[in-house]
């Protein structure tokens, strides 16, 4: 979800109330960095901040993560944030590539919305469902692994259940007609997009125990 560049993009970034400039150092300790026990979550590919913001607001003894490689996209998020005061929310700039120098055994559940899909096929390991990152989820998960994900790509979605499926996960809940059943449901700006255009939107939870001798 790359936009065009926002002049100032990266003073404005920095200066972000819920920025985090140097999440390396909190590897391990992010619970204290929030100052509390709560669970934490973690958005991979925030875009421009809707889902992980209205989640901070809604649950406010949960805490939201919001991880973003692009300035261009992280900078609506920065801008919208900062109009808040909320005590469960960060915002990480960062690859998910280096998502295991970033946290360890300290995640509860992972949100993956709208996720590239690279379609060709010699791209698969950039998936973020691929062998490859579900590789490192395992390294940042505290307890139970458990993956959210919502996309409007069936080849996608199909190929995530399979990747998960074969990863260990068991399906809990998958549908490919999201707003149809979910009143709940907090949608992301790409999702709003989409249902305005009458686009169906595919959702899955998958979750795995953590065996006892990891």
């Amino acid at each position: 979800m790359r936009l065009k560049n926002v002049k100032g993009a990266n003073d404005i970034i920095v200066k972000g109330i819920y920025y985090v400039s140097n999440p390396y150092e909190h590897k391990g300790k992010w619970n204290k960095y929030f100052d509390n026990d709560n669970p934490i979550y973690i958005e991979i590919g925030m875009g421009k901040g809707d889902f992980v913001i209205e989640n901070a607001k809604r649950y406010p003894n949960i805490n939201f993560i919001g991880i973003e490689k692009y300035d261009s996209v992280i900078v609506r998020a920065i801008q919208k944030s900062n109009e808040l005061e909320l005590n469960n929310l960060k915002i990480v700039r960062m690859d998910a590539c280096k998502l295991m120098e970033v946290f360890d055994k300290e995640i509860d559940t992972i949100y993956l919305n709208f996720s590239d899909p690279w379609p060709k096929d010699r791209h698969a390991k950039r998936r973020l469902t691929s062998e490859v990152f579900l590789n490192i989820y395992d390294q940042i998960f505290k307890n139970t692994k458990r993956i959210i994900m919502k996309t409007d790509n069936l080849k996608l979605f199909n190929y995530s259940i399979d990747s998960l499926i074969n990863h260990g996960y068991d399906i809990m809940h998958k549908t490919n007609d999201l707003n149809c059943l979910d009143e709940d449901n907090i949608m992301t700006e790409y999702e709003t997009k989409f249902y305005n255009k009458g686009i169906k939107i595919n959702k899955l939870i998958a979750v795995k125990k953590i065996q006892q001798n990891q």
